[in-house]
């Protein structure tokens, strides 16, 4: 273990996993994410809507000698993320980190006029809405206890408008980038820093349940392939590498830097100029 984060606590929304491929060892960003920060000696609170998700994140952690606690919330309700907060400060002190790694993908990818309302409430209460509530539960505790940092997952979708079939989730994380810099500025005279990841083309489990059947149909070596060929370094990403990002912008290597967006895709976003 390192110890960047020895005496920290830090929350991460979304730190569980849904089942990946059986070909391949894979976790979520959250997960991995958790896994690091308890491997620099931070104690993590892991919040998730799946409890069972949360208790194996919560195994892997404990089994490499790492502390934390699960706390079984669904953070686009208000109560939910107060209680998170209340759990977090009872169980370990204070807040140092509040990680939002929660989000989705469009349910029924369209464009504008193919789209449905219901989608666009989904997409927004869970990548966006979530977001803002956990924000404002923890913030408080946050400033009581000097300052602290807090992260957003956003995805390049925000700035690379060029599949208009995921129209509103792109809309959805144009909003974190906003989001992102608007709490940098409002925050930064309370030491609090507010950063956001932004994942390219990223290999994770729920990429096979959402491309890897809507758009291959099962096929997931194309899937593969084709992903891979579309990235200048020529592979995908892992969400090892998001977590590593993520340890770095809440930690203090990253002490002097706020409100920035930082693109973890491989050359990416390069593409577009």
């Amino acid at each position: 273990m390192a110890d960047r984060y020895k005496g920290k606590v830090v929350i991460v929304t979304g730190a569980g996993s849904v089942p990946g491929p059986a070909d391949r060892d894979l976790v979520g960003n959250g997960k991995a994410s958790s896994i690091l920060y308890a491997g620099e000696g931070a104690r993590v609170v892991l919040v998730d809507v799946n409890r069972d998700a949360a208790e194996e994140t919560r195994r892997v952690i404990e089994a490499e000698g790492g502390v934390c606690s699960v706390f079984r919330g669904d953070v686009t309700r208000a109560s939910d993320c107060q209680a998170m907060a209340k759990h977090c400060i009872e169980t370990f002190g204070r807040i140092d980190v509040l990680h939002n790694n929660v989000g989705i993908m469009t349910p029924h990818q369209a464009g504008i006029m193919e789209s449905v309302e219901e989608d666009w409430d989904l997409v927004m209460n869970v990548n966006v809405k979530s977001i803002y509530l956990a924000c404002r539960a923890v913030i408080p505790k946050m400033i009581e206890g000097g300052g602290g940092c807090i992260l957003t997952i956003s995805a390049l979708a925000a700035v690379s408008h060029g599949l208009p079939d995921i129209f509103i989730y792109g809309v959805s994380k144009a909003a974190v980038n906003a989001l992102t810099k608007c709490l940098a500025a409002e925050l930064a005279g309370n030491k609090i820093r507010v950063n956001c990841v932004m994942p390219g083309l990223i290999d994770t489990p729920v990429v096979y349940q959402e491309h890897g059947q809507k758009r291959y149909g099962g096929d997931m070596e194309t899937m593969r392939r084709d992903r891979n060929e579309r990235v200048p370094m020529k592979r995908a990403g892992s969400s090892w590498d998001i977590a590593r990002a993520a340890i770095f912008l809440n930690s203090e290597d990253a002490s002097y830097v706020t409100g920035q967006i930082l693109a973890v895709d491989g050359g990416l976003a390069a593409l577009a100029g």
